[in-house]
């Protein structure tokens, strides 16, 4: 049995003048931090891996062709994934085409 009041973080995502508010465990982002990381920066972490992942397999992974605009997206993506980490996709899960 999970207890629901359990400590929790609230972390606002905005953009373009709108927000969101995802609340998670603190203790989860705790144990997900690295050397002291903020809540904003595992979140943001963690959006950065999943969006990645997402349009890697939308492009090598899908049953149909993808479009040359899913391609670009893969590559601009996969651009600012190494900018942010400093080590390619590929190089950070162990999975390349």
């Amino acid at each position: 049995m999970t207890d629901i009041d359990a400590e929790t973080t609230t972390v606002t995502l905005e953009a373009d003048g709108e927000t969101d508010d995802l609340e998670l465990p603190t203790a989860l982002i705790g144990m997900l931090a690295e050397g002291g990381e903020s809540a904003p920066t595992v979140v943001g972490d963690i959006a950065m891996f999943g969006f990645a992942q997402r349009i890697h397999g939308a492009v090598h992974h899908s049953r149909d062709e993808p479009s040359d605009e899913i391609k670009a997206v893969e590559e601009a993506t996969l651009a600012l994934f190494e900018d942010r980490f400093g080590q390619s996709f590929a190089e950070l899960t162990g999975h390349d085409h």
